[in-house]
């Protein structure tokens, strides 16, 4: 009988047994506390400029979270397995200059536009835009200065049985082409279960887009492991954007069924990650949108499962965002190092990015991320683990 992820975490516990951290050689008990403790600040180096750089530990319901101020990273993200033993699941760096030099946006918070906008070009209210354009000709998360590389005021919280952060950062109006003042506003949750849940708001003076995310690249057998083509992956969507080769949704919503991108029922990743698709040839792998079947709802619903059979570690996503990006980390080739000391190498890692779809301000059918004064942009994604 396999046994789920807080019985293991009590066992452990009154057992007093050691779970080792991947990577690190570190003994640490597998203590689970579901009251979670106050998040702890410790420094996390500096910036060319002299800016300090810290990170805030947090611990609830068996999940530890480590955050940097430097663009709300998750550092690291650890969990215990089937059998109690704690590894890193997400990619990172020890070290800032890492982050700031080298970093494929490892656990960042992405903004103000997730994913691609071609030729980092739109028209809004009859006004047209260029982006900052840091992809080929195509502007990617934000441009070359996203909110992955600023500095976010972090606020930590304790409420009821929860812990978290607060990450404010205000983006100028016109900073990185976009138009408006926008204010954000993110929040990092531990629940007393374990779940890590993630709150976006925002607001505009001036009509502009908006398209918050997270870029965690997950590895659910520890980072640095190797590769994830034997986790097992299920998508609740029917359809997926493809794209051009500059990975810019063409506007069509193609049929996933009889394809390499039909994931309704959780398979292996690697299963047909080479079956010559043209999508996967011009991709390296998966690297598209998936139009959840549910479309935008009010409240987040399940919509894709990811589990690694070798440590029985599971990851539920849900969303209220119609779309989900599914990158199966094909653009990383051995040359970073980790938090573990290992290399990271091409489909050692992958990304489930809920989302409005890429290029969306250039697509009139789909859904819009237009942002106008006195709204409020609101959207919530919410990762829980097991075991």
């Amino acid at each position: 009988m396999e046994l789920n992820r807080r019985t293991v975490i009590a066992g452990a516990a009154a057992a007093g047994l050691a779970a080792t951290t991947l990577g690190t050689g570190n003994a640490q008990a597998a203590t689970g506390s579901a009251s979670g403790r106050k998040p702890v600040k410790e420094p996390f180096g500096k910036l060319a400029d002299g800016t300090k750089i810290y990170r805030w530990s947090l611990e609830n319901g068996g999940t530890r979270l480590k955050v940097l101020n430097w663009g709300g990273v998750v550092q690291s993200l650890e969990l215990p397995d089937r059998h109690g033993h704690y590894a890193n699941v997400s990619l990172g760096f020890d070290n800032i200059d890492d982050y700031v030099a080298k970093t494929p946006y490892f656990g960042a918070l992405i903004g103000r536009y997730g994913n691609r906008i071609a030729k980092g070009q739109f028209t809004l209210d009859g006004k047209s835009y260029q982006l900052s354009v840091n992809d080929g000709v195509n502007s990617l998360h934000g441009g070359k200065q996203g909110f992955d590389k600023h500095v976010w005021d972090v606020e930590p919280f304790t409420k009821g049985s929860d812990v978290g952060l607060h990450l404010h950062y205000t983006s100028v109006d016109g900073e990185m082409g976009y138009p408006g003042t926008l204010k954000a506003k993110v929040t990092y949750t531990l629940t007393k279960h374990g779940d890590w849940r993630i709150d976006y708001e925002a607001t505009t003076d001036k009509a502009t887009v908006v398209n918050l995310t997270s870029h965690v690249y997950w590895n659910l057998a520890g980072e640095g492991s190797g590769t994830i083509e034997d986790h097992e992956l299920r998508i609740a969507a029917a359809r997926y954007t493809p794209t051009d080769s500059g990975l810019i949704p063409t506007g069509e919503l193609a049929k996933v069924g009889g394809t390499p991108f039909d994931f309704r029922h959780a398979k292996p990743i690697g299963r047909d990650i080479r079956a010559g698709h043209e999508q996967q040839v011009q991709a390296k792998g998966y690297d598209h949108n998936w139009a959840l079947d549910k479309g935008i709802t009010a409240k987040p619903e399940h919509v894709a499962t990811l589990r690694d059979p070798r440590s029985g570690r599971t990851l539920k996503i849900a969303t209220d965002q119609p779309g989900l990006q599914f990158y199966s980390g094909n653009f990383l080739d051995g040359t970073l190092t980790g938090t573990g000391g290992r290399t990271y190498r091409q489909g050692d890692a992958l990304c489930l990015e809920t989302q409005h779809f890429p290029d969306s301000p250039n697509h009139a059918d789909f859904p819009s991320t237009v942002l106008r004064p006195g709204q409020t942009y609101r959207t919530t994604t919410i990762h829980t683990f097991s075991a």
